[in-house]
């Protein structure tokens, strides 16, 4: 399948890439706290016959240096550019900060018809690098929605990481912590994703070592099971933070971070998921009653 590369700068730092003849079906792909434009992910819904554009949502010229008080509107004016270009059904795929921009997304955008939230959060955190000011404390939200910030869980930085330091460090257990002992934070902080109009569909894996997105995921799917709204969540307890579709290659190892999972098993989970994804994505397929 032919398709046309787009570079776009607005509204945001990007790429747009097309199939030929067009599409009825967008998809806005955001990666997580590398800040990159997923270009890999986005080729691959493409050729599937997607309107796929990946932005820069941090990290570019005029946006903060990390993911501090990042106004929803970013992805709002994305999903606008999507229908601009003809997509009649647009989705929202996002992993791990990016699936919580996704999801926040969903709740307050009515123009958004599917969210798939890959190693996601239930909840709203804090900021994870400086804001626009360049400042890193004190803890700020991670989102605006017209100029207000969102209700936030910070970080307890007491926390300290078990075992060896001198390598790649497991911080589950810092989200952990902060849920503890910032337990009065948690019911304002929560993504209430039930007030979605969108389809929701959740990956995750039992293992992650970031933070507990299959604990998250399973949250999300019962918030939603519990307002009669459509979720499908598709999980493995051995696959990490990072899972893998088919034709992308295992992620690179960190020299900061483990993100736990294995090769083959976040591959197998990305491989389980990925016809549900498209078939999600795409309009003829994607309605409501298709899942549960």
């Amino acid at each position: 399948m032919g398709i046309a590369e787009h570079e776009v700068t607005t509204p945001s730092e990007g790429v747009l890439l097309e199939p030929a003849g067009g599409s009825g079906a967008g998809v806005l792909v955001l990666a997580g706290s590398s800040g990159r434009v997923d270009r890999q992910r986005a080729r691959l819904l493409a050729q599937q016959g997607l309107l796929a554009l990946a932005i820069r949502w941090f990290g570019g010229p005029g946006q903060p240096a990390g993911i501090c008080e990042i106004p929803l509107e970013t992805f709002v004016a994305a999903v606008e550019l999507l229908r601009s270009r003809g997509a009649e059904r647009v989705g929202i795929l996002g992993v791990s900060k990016g699936a919580e921009a996704a999801l926040l997304t969903a709740v307050r955008e009515p123009r958004v018809d599917v969210v798939v939230a890959v190693s996601p959060t239930a909840l709203v955190w804090c900021n994870v690098g400086p804001g626009l000011d360049g400042r890193r404390r004190p803890y700020r939200s991670s989102w605006t929605w017209r100029g207000r910030p969102l209700p936030f869980v910070p970080m307890d930085d007491s926390w300290q990481p078990a075992g060896k330091t001198d390598g790649p460090v497991a911080i589950r257990g810092w989200y952990d912590l902060s849920e503890r002992t910032f337990a009065q934070h948690l019911d304002a902080a929560a993504i209430p994703v039930e007030k979605a109009r969108a389809d929701v569909l959740l990956v995750a894996g039992g293992d992650d070592a970031m933070w507990p997105s299959q604990r998250y995921a399973e949250q999300l799917a019962a918030r939603r099971r519990a307002a009669g709204a459509s979720v499908h969540l598709i999980a493995r307890d051995d696959a990490g933070h990072r899972p893998r579709f088919p034709g992308e290659s295992p992620a690179e190892a960190s020299q900061t971070f483990l993100y736990g999972g294995t090769p083959s098993a976040d591959a197998l989970l990305g491989e389980v998921a990925w016809a549900p994804i498209v078939d999600a994505l795409r309009p003829a397929q994607g309605a409501a009653g298709s899942r549960q």
